[in-house]
Formats: C-alpha cells, structure tokens, sequence
C-alpha cells in the first residue's frame, strides 16, 4: 500500500503544483483598463474643419515698451506690485537718470543767452553814447582843416615875396592835404558808426541763437524722452525693470509690456500646409471658435479681423512633436467675442474654423 500510495503522490503534488502556476500567471496576467486622459483633448463640432494654434493678445497688440536712451533706471512708477493696473496714455512708467542731460540744458541755456544778447547789442546799435564822441572829432578835424588852409594861403602871399623858405610853403601844402584826409576818416567813422551793426554780422548772431536754441531744444527733447509714458490707454501687463537697473537700446528684453485689453484678440498660426484649404474661409461670418489649453470645455467665438499677408517662421510652438522649427505659418487675427473674464493675454489656445465656410447666419 505505501508503495502504491506513493507511486500516485509525487504526480498528484505535481498537478497540484501546475495548477496552482497556471492559476498565478493567469491572475497576473489581467489587461488594465485604459485610463481616461486626464483632460479632454478638444474637439470640433465641424464636419470639416481648418485647425490652428492662437495666442491670446491685446487689443493694441502687446506693445514693448523700451528706453530710447541708455542709463541706469532712477524711479520706476509702475512697479511689479501694481502690474495689471490701468494706466492712461502719457503717464509715465519710469524714468531714466537725467542728471547729466539737466546739467547740459543749463548750459546751452546759457550759451543761448549769451547769443541772443550779442544779436540784441548789434542791433541795438549806433550805441547813442559813441556818436557825440565822433561828432566833435569831425568837427575838430574841419577846424584843422580850415586852419591848415588859412596856413597855406598866407605862406602862398609869403613866398612871392621871398619872406618865407620854400620847404616851409610846401610843408603848409602838405599839411592841408594831411588836414584834409584826416576829415575825410573822422566823417566816414561817424557815418558808419551812425549806420549800425552790418546786416550780416547780425544774420551771423541770429544763426549763432538759432543754434543755441536747437541744442536747448534737442535737450529737452532728451529729458522728455528719458521719462518713458504710456504711449496709449492699457493695461500694464508686465515689468521688467527695476530701480538701479542699467538698461541699453535696445534693452535685452522689454522693460513693460502694456496693451489695451478691454477688447482681447487671438493671433492664430495657420499652417501653410493648410492655407490652400483655409484662405476662403477667412471673412467675417465664417464660424471659428477658440479653447483654452487644459479646458476644452471652454469654448469662445471668434469674430474675423484680418489676415498679415506675410508667411514667417513659426514661434509660439506648442509643444506638438510635428512641429519643427522651419514650420512657416500665416498669422491670422480674430476678436474674442464677450467679456469672459477667464481669459488672459498671453494664453495659447486651440482654434477651429469652420471648413464649409458656412456662415453664422445661414446656421
């Protein structure tokens, strides 16, 4: 009996021991079930349809604001703290150092005085003081005149009658000539001095203030411009540029970014690979929507603005691995319909058109 019963149980461990291994790989061996995306890839509820990446932009576009001179930043008005505040057009948002530029506009300043006073004394003249003067040296130079000719004619009576020497009657001739060209200079002296300043020494003042006052002028263009404003009404939607900061022109980046966003646009790239299919479709009408990246739920309306006529390199890229980097796009503008206020500048989203081009009308 022990040998029969033996001879049967090492084959019955064995079964026993098969299958339990199957029972186990059978066990592990289990299909797990596909889990759902953990978010909704989007979805479009056209038949046909034109698809494209957007980034979400101001209404003005998203404007770089830089410095048009280079220096270290003395005040910033708009810091981080207040970014997303609403600033009007011509407010400043930060200043430049201008110490230099004020130290330079005391000086043209100067210098402009000094110019416009030369070109007042030119013109201010004959200065009424010099002409007496000049008067009583015309008149003393007659009298000499009339003495050394008196001189002479007497010495002309002499000389007939041998009481006076030759070289002293022809001395008295050479002094009435002397007497005359002395006369001759004091009135032509007071003749120009009664006749002023000359024209072009004084066009030569004036152009001599004309440029005193350009430099003042382009100094205070400079010192206008190193306070930097808002160019429009927006908002301040990003800074970059603190108090102490050094920047160039132009800066490495932009020092603010503002932009009006009471109305939001979407810049949409549209593959030139789908620009055959998708130039129809790009008229107001035309239904196109946009979602948000992570929400597909969220949908939009797009409203047609217009099309930038020029294919450029892509340069949002989403991330997609079909993209590559000599992927040429025609960027196209729509408006964002409705005042949601879940959207922000800067968002990249998923845009549909419509390809049967049906209108909303029509639907």
């Amino acid at each position: 009996m022990r040998t029969r019963f033996g001879k049967y149980l090492l084959p019955a461990l064995a079964l026993v021991a098969l299958a339990f291994s199957i029972s186990q790989v059978v066990r592990a061996y289990q299909v797990s079930p596909t889990p759902d995306p953990p978010i909704e890839p989007p979805r479009t509820p056209f038949g046909k349809t034109i698809a494209g990446s957007g980034i979400v932009e101001a209404e003005t576009e998203n404007i770089s604001i830089g410095a048009p001179l280079p220096g270290v930043v003395l005040e910033v008005y708009v810091p981080v703290e207040k970014v997303g505040q609403i600033v009007k057009a011509g407010e400043p948002l930060f200043l430049v150092d201008n110490r230099a530029l004020k130290a330079q506009l005391e000086f043209a300043q100067a210098n402009l005085q000094a110019a416009e006073a030369q070109t007042a004394k030119l013109k201010a003249q004959p200065q009424p003081e010099t002409v007496p003067p000049l008067e009583s040296a015309y008149e003393a130079a007659k009298a000499n005149t009339a003495l050394q000719e008196d001189t002479a004619k007497r010495n002309e009576k002499l000389i007939r009658q041998n009481a006076v020497a030759p070289t002293d009657y022809m001395h008295s001739i050479l002094q009435v000539r002397q007497a005359k060209a002395l006369e001759s200079q004091a009135e032509k002296n007071l003749v120009l001095q009664k006749a002023g300043a000359w024209k072009y020494d004084i066009e030569i003042a004036k152009a001599n203030a004309a440029v005193a006052r350009a430099q003042v002028k382009q100094i205070e263009v400079d010192l206008e411009r190193v306070l930097v404003r808002a160019p429009v009404d927006g908002k301040v939607l990003q800074v970059n540029v603190r108090p102490g900061e050094f920047v160039g022109t132009p800066p490495s980046q932009a020092l603010v970014v503002l932009g009006s966003v009471a109305k939001l646009n979407v810049r949409v790239d549209i593959d030139e690979h789908d620009i055959p299919r998708a130039y129809p479709l790009f008229k107001k009408g035309v239904p196109a929507f946009a979602s948000p990246r992570g929400d597909p739920s969220k949908k939009s309306a797009l409203s047609f603005m217009r099309v930038e006529p020029y294919v450029i390199p892509k340069k949002s890229l989403t991330g997609d691995n079909t993209e590559r980097v000599d992927t040429r796009v025609l960027e196209v503008i729509y408006r964002l319909d409705g005042d949601d206020p879940g959207w922000y500048v800067g968002m990249q989203v998923d845009v549909f058109l419509d390809g049967d081009g049906t209108s909303m009308s029509a639907k």
